[in-house]
């Protein structure tokens, strides 16, 4: 990944006994902010819309993940209109 310009974002574990490091609890809480968003959308797609990617070929699993973005972007839109931010 580090060759190709990418760098990771895992959290980095505790070492056991031990009490976790500033530095490192720090890196984690700046991964986590990254990462908070994206997982509740992943989390809503799987959990109240029951995705689940069991079909045959890549294009098939775009299509229906292309229309669980959709879904989810059209129920997100009702969230926020109905809190009278849009």
């Amino acid at each position: 990944m580090e060759k190709n310009g990418f760098t990771s974002h895992a959290h980095r574990r505790k070492a056991p006994g031990k009490p976790m490091p500033a530095h490192i609890r720090r890196g984690n809480s700046t991964k986590s902010k990254n990462r908070a968003p994206v997982e509740h959308v992943f989390s809503y797609q799987k959990r109240p819309m029951g995705l689940t990617i069991q079909t045959i070929g890549t294009a098939r699993a775009k299509i229906k993940i292309g229309l669980a973005n959709v879904t989810y972007n059209i129920h997100r839109l009702s969230q926020l209109t109905r809190m009278g931010i849009i």
